[in-house]
């Protein structure tokens, strides 16, 4: 049987008295106006462009003035009357804007009732958090004879594909302290350009640019990128900019690197090259992924420099993608070790990993995390999934870090939540004596911004050169 919470249930015209009222209350959210705007049509700017809001009266993007009404609507047609009822007219005057974050009360107040026909007018005010009216106006409706209760329905849940807007939510709620110097290596596309100057101007970075001068200087003016302030090492090709870009960071000019429009093996080679930037770790990457379906950050490591890693570097590998959460302000973060199925057996390499890893962190040797494998994808991120095939697991079904069995599954598995599932991701490079931002190079600005966000939070402090 359902519950109470879980029925609609309405009023009939007998139970309905002068002066009766009913309310609601609601809180704007910037996907409330991207939902409107998308099943309604309505793409006027004041709602959904926020540079054009901000440059008129109301300072900012508003809501539709029919969203209010929609409010009312849902009043009247879910408790007030409820099911059954019939709407007939509706009129509304709209007295005051609506922002993101703004709470509306929506009140519905019988003002009158007729007899003859089951017709109610209703008094209808719409009031924000200061107590200021928003929308007023009245409702004539055909209330319902007979008595209804009906289980609410079981909606689909909307998600809205907008990553850029995600990496730039997650930037702006960061704490970042004073922008970090940093080697830009080869940026001579408009992606990684353009990624770098958003770093620059929201303080993230002090970048350097290292690579050929007259080419990122041509690149910036086709795409009207200034490169005023920044200084540039000039450097003929990509492999030399790699290697002094590394070099910088060796003798502490900068505290981190990151990629432009070059290949990663080519960065990677010169970082590994240079003895001043090993820590006596491994060195691998990890992803971090906003998903729509899931309720969290997920990250994913390693999709881009180990191939086929071995027991000893999954170690490591786990090691750093455990600091990357951390930093991120995840505490004891739950660790998926994946594989293709959830049972240990010798003819998948990767579950005996996965299980060695386990055993690893129970007697402490991983430390700051919990651990569980082998775990397969579906039990890792769907608790329906884990309980179904009986695994009682604290990690599964709960995932913050995935554990890539090799690059392979680690790169696809990247890709489909990108280009199948919406998902916003940035990257970054760890085990390294300076973090790398790092990207695909056919990742987007946003993405290359915010991937530098995520490696000034693992940025060393200032200090003397590390060779």
């Amino acid at each position: 049987m359902a519950s109470t919470d879980d029925l609609i249930e309405n009023l009939t015209y007998d139970e309905m008295s002068l002066g009766q009222q009913a309310s609601i209350v609601r809180t704007l959210t910037l996907a409330d106006i991207q939902a409107f705007a998308l099943v309604s049509g309505d793409v006027n700017p004041a709602h959904v462009d926020a540079e054009y809001a901000e440059g008129t009266r109301f300072r900012g993007v508003i809501a539709h003035g029919m969203w209010a009404g929609a409010l009312i609507s849902s009043l009247l047609g879910t408790e007030f009357p409820g099911p059954g009822t019939i709407y007939i007219a509706q009129e509304l005057r709209f007295h005051r804007p609506v922002h993101v974050g703004d709470t509306l009360s929506v009140s519905a107040t019988v003002a009158s009732k007729d007899d003859s026909n089951r017709n109610v007018t209703l008094d209808c005010r719409v009031t924000n958090q200061r107590g200021e009216e928003v929308v007023s106006g009245q409702a004539l409706v055909r209330a319902p004879a007979q008595k209804v209760a009906r289980a609410r329905a079981a909606m689909p849940t909307m998600h809205l594909f907008d990553p850029e807007a995600r990496l730039a939510s997650w930037v702006n709620g960061l704490t970042i302290g004073e922008p970090v110097p940093c080697a830009v290596v080869h940026p001579c596309d408009e992606h990684s350009l353009r990624g770098v100057v958003e770093a620059a101007e929201r303080g993230l970075i002090l970048p350097r640019l290292v690579g050929p001068a007259a080419r990122m200087h041509a690149v910036a003016e086709q795409a009207g990128l200034s490169l005023a302030g920044f200084p540039i090492d000039d450097a003929p090709h990509s492999h030399a900019a790699a290697a002094q870009a590394a070099n910088l960071a060796v003798r502490g000019q900068v505290r981190m690197l990151m990629k432009g429009s070059l290949h990663t093996g080519e960065l990677m080679s010169a970082v590994l090259r240079e003895r001043g930037l090993r820590t006596g770790r491994r060195i691998s990457h990890v992803y971090r992924f906003e998903v729509p379906a899931y309720p969290k950050p997920l990250l994913v490591t390693d999709a881009s420099i180990n191939i086929t890693p071995s027991l000893d570097d999954k170690v490591d590998i786990v090691r750093n993608a455990i600091a990357v959460a951390l930093a991120l302000g995840i505490e004891n973060p739950k660790v998926a070790l994946l594989s293709a199925v959830e049972t240990v057996t010798q003819r998948l390499e990767s579950t005996l990993h996965a299980a060695a890893l386990c055993k690893m962190a129970d007697r402490g040797q991983i430390k700051g995390a919990v651990l569980d494998g082998p775990l397969a994808f579906d039990n890792a991120i769907s608790a329906e999934s884990a309980r179904l095939k009986g695994i009682d697991s604290p990690v599964a079904g709960d995932a913050d870090i995935l554990v890539m069995p090799d690059l392979e599954a680690g790169t696809m598995l990247a890709r489909q939540l990108e280009y199948l599932a919406g998902a916003a991701s940035c990257g970054v490079v760890v085990g390294a004596h300076v973090p790398i931002a790092l990207t695909s190079r056919a990742h987007s600005a946003a993405s290359r911004m915010a991937s530098a966000a995520l490696a000034t939070l693992l940025a060393p402090a200032p200090g003397p050169a590390v060779a």
